[in-house]
């Protein structure tokens, strides 16, 4: 996996071509140095509609597709149990 590539959670699939997955950051406060966590969402494309919600996906950088759509679905990691 390349330093551009991202890991998240598909958490909403109801566009057409489309998924919205969720990326967790953590990282150590440096005064408190407590665990953070910070999420993020992306727009995602998925050509074959085949990500459902609960999927864990590997992201990667691409041209712009839309106005919020830069990364594509590359790979999908784990497949959910919930089946929509």
């Amino acid at each position: 996996m390349s330093k551009t590539e991202k890991i998240g959670v598909i958490v909403t699939n109801k566009m057409d071509k489309s998924v919205v997955v969720e990326v967790e950051y953590r990282y150590r406060h440096p005064i408190y140095s407590k665990i953070v966590v910070r999420t993020k969402r992306y727009m995602a494309h998925d050509e074959s509609n085949e990500c459902n919600i609960g999927d864990k996906v590997i992201l990667e950088p691409t041209r712009p597709l839309s106005r919020k759509k830069r990364w594509i679905v590359k790979q999908i990691l784990n497949k959910s149990l919930i089946s929509n």
